[in-house]
């Protein structure tokens, strides 16, 4: 789908957001809630701006990665080390809505803008901030990364085949769930803004999302004391559930209660396995997972995927294929979500990113702007700061912008 510039106000219209984050935490926050209609300010470093500019695969001397996460955005260009670039950061502050920020705990403070500060400076702003374990505890200081993330919040733990080593998720997932969790968080302290005139400091943590993300899992340690072991794909605590051999490849299934194996099995023309008493209840079957494997595959192997994909879906039993991301963008279904946008990015030509993941009838997530040029918008940004054109001049030559 290609994605035309939208007029539409989206539901965060009218807020102003100054984004001062790079690489993913955060920027993918930022850029929620730009699709949302909010505007989006983002601060860079003057000359080279965001390190993820320079990342990924280039095409036309465009980084594709950076589009990925900068989308409904503009660029500033300041140099926040300098007084004079943090004289102009205070002066977009005070008529911005949120500020957020992923800066290790302290930086902030270095700055000149702890949290008190704000808070008396800027009593209507919402401070929104990703860093890796928190602001407070004996690892606030610790550098952290996805990776370090998934070892430590227990994710990559539960996750691998029982006898081999923990796995990590491929995409970034604790930037991701951080990032999410962080604009949740910046629309409810807006809410709550409405009501009482105050703003809020809101805080994410790598780690912290991931281990929210545990659900049953933390729920069954909480309840036993035992630590989950690691059941590769499949399900830790249902069978049969996980992915089955057919003729020709894979086949994702997963009957999620009592009343869905019946489907299944009944599906397969195996209602009578019920009957046998290693099979009859989830904690017998779970027991004798690996016989109740081989006898199922026996009979899944004899057909194709897509015939099981039909003859499943049919019965009523949840499956799929198991894609790679050819696969995946070129599901109709997935086009029909229009999960796969393109940005008009000029002379760069048009660039694919992932669409919006968040439906609304109303105000709808939409491109208000294509991702920015790095201080693209600088002068403009400034000009309506209430600067003039020499004083602008003036910072450029200082090397201030």
């Amino acid at each position: 789908m290609s994605a035309s510039q939208s007029h539409t106000a989206g539901a965060l219209d009218g807020i102003r957001v100054i984004d001062l984050t790079r690489v993913i935490s955060g920027p993918f926050c930022t850029q929620i809630l730009g699709d949302h209609g909010a505007e989006v300010i983002k601060v860079e470093p003057p000359g080279r701006g965001d390190i993820v500019r320079s990342q990924g695969n280039m095409v036309n001397g465009f980084s594709w990665y950076f589009a990925q996460f900068n989308r409904n955005k503009r660029s500033l260009t300041l140099d926040l080390r300098r007084e004079e670039g943090k004289a102009l950061l205070c002066r977009l502050l005070e008529e911005a809505d949120v500020l957020v920020e992923n800066f290790r705990p302290g930086v902030m403070a270095k700055m000149g803008l702890d949290d008190e500060t704000l808070r008396q400076r800027y009593p209507h702003l919402v401070v929104g901030r990703i860093n890796g374990f928190g602001s407070s505890g004996p690892y606030r200081d610790r550098p952290a990364y996805d990776f370090i993330a998934q070892a430590m919040s227990g994710f990559m733990g539960v996750n691998g085949p029982g006898d081999g080593e923990p796995m990590r998720a491929a995409p970034p997932i604790s930037d991701m769930v951080a990032s999410q969790n962080l604009a949740f968080g910046i629309c409810a302290a807006l809410v709550r803004r409405e009501r009482t005139g105050q703003g809020d400091i809101v805080e994410t943590a790598l780690t912290n999302g991931l281990i929210s993300m545990m659900g049953y899992l933390a729920a069954e340690f909480f309840a036993t004391g035992q630590v989950p072991a690691r059941t590769g794909n499949d399900h830790p605590m249902l069978y049969p559930y996980g992915l089955f051999q057919a003729s020709d490849g894979e086949v994702a299934i997963a009957p999620s209660n009592d009343i869905m194996v019946e489907r299944f099995l009944g599906a397969l023309d195996m209602l009578h396995l019920l009957e046998d008493e290693r099979f009859t209840n989830n904690a017998q079957r779970m027991a004798n997972r690996e016989a109740l494997r081989e006898i199922l595959t026996r009979v899944t192997e004899r057909r194709s995927v897509d015939e099981w994909i039909e003859h499943l879906n049919r019965a009523g039993v949840p499956c799929g294929r198991v894609y790679n991301l050819r696969e995946t963008f070129e599901d109709p279904q997935v086009q029909a979500q229009q999960m796969k946008i393109e940005l008009d990015q000029g002379e760069f030509g048009r660039v694919p990113t992932t669409g919006f993941p968040v439906k609304m009838s109303e105000a709808p997530a939409a491109v208000h702007h294509p991702v920015p040029r790095l201080g693209e918008h600088t002068r403009d940004i400034l000009l309506e700061l209430g600067l003039d054109e020499a004083a602008v001049d003036a910072l450029h030559e200082q090397g201030v912008i």
